[in-house]
């Protein structure tokens, strides 16, 4: 699905916003999605990218693909690609994107259709802190990819209460979501047989600035970029 847009502390907002389940949230956030400013995603994709671009020949799974972002990148390294999300209307805008088109499938991230081992990549961006226990969908990305790379919102960031939210029709909205922390993940990934090759963390800094210009939230920033807001990292099966 993706990450939410807004990232300030729940204390400060959090009374003013409809808390949605991730289905019914990205519903509505569907139709603007790709054009609302998003500094997360734009702080992911300067922390992830780089660590993503060795993907010709390759057979890369997007879980919880959202609208195809990742889907494109690596689409774009010479890739072959498989988007799967659980939300039909996500799915119906990145399938607008000719090249995405027929390659998304409706599906749950803990029950994957796909063959054992059949997967060279897995890719996850923000979707498994919307479930309460990761260990599912971590066990079904372990079982059908040699590797999986998993990015999200950073625990110290939920820890210090910001939120998974947006604005949409006049009104703010927040998806639910779940604490997990960076040792859950670890040990997740070591119980579904895999180990781990690199974890990276991102705060942040001035190419996110107009971002939070456009996204009318420039008097967050100097307090937002004072705590790890993202964290990604990269598991491989064990020999």
């Amino acid at each position: 699905m993706g990450a939410a847009v807004c990232v300030a502390p729940q204390a400060a907002m959090g009374k003013f916003m409809t808390a949605l389940g991730p289905v019914e949230g990205y519903e509505i956030w569907s139709r603007s999605y790709d054009s609302d400013p998003n500094p997360l995603l734009a702080l992911e994709s300067r922390l992830l990218a780089p660590r993503l671009r060795d993907l010709a020949g390759a057979c890369v799974l997007d879980v919880a693909t959202g609208t195809g972002r990742w889907m494109d990148h690596a689409l774009s390294h010479g890739a072959r690609v498989i988007g799967l999300d659980v939300s039909r209307h996500m799915l119906g805008m990145a399938a607008e994107k000719t090249a995405l088109a027929n390659r998304l499938v409706l599906g749950d991230a803990r029950a994957l259709p796909f063959r054992t081992g059949s997967i060279d990549l897995a890719i996850c961006s923000f979707a498994l802190s919307y479930l309460p226990f990761a260990t599912a969908a971590f066990g079904e990305m372990a079982r059908v990819a040699r590797r999986v790379v998993v990015s999200d919102m950073h625990p110290a960031a939920m820890l210090r209460g910001w939120t998974r939210s947006f604005h949409s029709d006049g009104k703010s909205w927040k998806i639910e979501h779940f604490y997990h922390s960076l040792t859950d993940f670890n040990q997740t990934a070591q119980a579904a047989g895999m180990t781990l090759e690199w974890t990276a963390e991102a705060v942040f800094d001035l190419p996110e600035l107009p971002l939070f210009v456009a996204a009318g939230k420039q008097t967050q920033f100097d307090e937002a970029r004072r705590t790890p807001a993202v964290f990604a990292a990269s598991w491989k099966a064990c020999e």
